[in-house]
């Protein structure tokens, strides 16, 4: 039990997911003045998902999940799939970006709003937001992030120290989560622009690349690669044991996060389609196509750009 009881942080990040949930509630009332019951209700289950993301964050960084992943490999790579998997995605299907705005002072969040749509001053503010929520530029940050992290050098430097393991590791295993998990998961008001056929190469591709990373850690090299790891006090368990058993929590766990959102697709595709032979046909052709990773910074024509709704037409 020492290993769950103890160990727990309680630093200002605590503070801040505290403040940003009542925030949310302001903005949740605020919005359900002015709309209908049916919307106040699908906001509210929709609420319960971010409250879930936030809460697989904090146990993320807070938690002694993240004391226990210095000295034991594969909770680390625990931490990771909680970072860039569970948390993103569990806050992107709660939308909170509208319930957030409504909750400044006033009108401001309207205003807000208008000025990032629409205002002068916010255009390279939109070229930055448009260029990262295009999606292969989404999918190729998310699988660049991964692959760079777990190099044995970024690796190393990072866990040698907190000041990049925290807000460089951490804050882009989830800003590229939450980027990549937009482009899957309707998060109202953005609108997804990625087709189905390249959501299902997307994510195909990303577990391929997930499942070399693990094959590289644990099948194609013969000992431990992350020097760090090598001689921590206490653990007894050998270090190159240790990356294999991480390695499998990366292969297997990521497949199980990703295989929900793979099963709708493809379900939605065959409905489209007619046919299962069609529908996969079209996704690995897709998938090896040099045309679409070459395409990463430009939108597939005719697809709805993902920009959000105005203000109020969500009431």
């Amino acid at each position: 039990m020492v290993y769950i009881t103890e160990h727990w942080a309680f630093d200002p990040f605590l503070i801040l997911a505290v403040v940003i949930a009542g925030w949310q509630e302001v903005g949740l009332r605020r919005l359900a003045r002015r709309s209908r019951p049916e919307r106040t209700r699908e906001r509210r289950l929709r609420s319960l998902w971010f409250y879930a993301g936030l809460v697989v964050l904090l146990l993320a960084v807070e938690s002694p999940i993240d004391y226990w992943a210095d000295a034991y490999f594969p909770v680390h790579m625990v931490q990771h799939l909680l970072l860039m998997f569970a948390a993103p995605s569990l806050i992107v299907a709660g939308a909170p970006w509208q319930p957030l705005l409504a909750a400044l002072p006033g009108h401001s969040g309207r205003s807000v709003t208008r000025g990032v749509l629409a205002g002068g001053w916010s255009r390279p503010l939109r070229a930055v937001g448009g260029f990262f929520l295009r999606p292969w530029v989404a999918v190729a940050l998310f699988n660049a992030v991964m692959l760079v992290w777990h190099l044995p050098g970024p690796f190393d430097l990072a866990e040698n120290n907190q000041a990049v393991h925290i807000w460089l590791i951490h804050g882009s295993f989830f800003a590229a989560g939450v980027l990549f998990w937009l482009q899957f998961i309707p998060s109202p008001p953005l609108r997804r622009r990625m087709p189905l056929v390249s959501q299902a190469a997307a994510l195909l591709v990303t577990n391929v690349i997930m499942i070399g990373i693990a094959m590289a850690l644990s099948i194609f090299v013969n000992g431990s690669v992350y020097p760090v790891y090598d001689h921590v006090p206490g653990v007894t368990l050998p270090p190159f044991a240790s990356q294999q058993i991480g390695a499998a929590i990366l292969w297997v766990c990521g497949d199980f996060w990703a295989l929900p959102t793979m099963i709708v697709i493809v379900r939605q595709l065959i409905v489209m389609d007619g046919s299962i032979t069609a529908t996969l046909d079209k996704i690995l052709n897709r998938a090896g196509s040099r045309a679409s990773w070459s395409a990463w910074g430009r939108p597939p024509a005719g697809v709805l750009t993902q920009r959000p709704s105005p203000p109020d037409a969500e009431s």
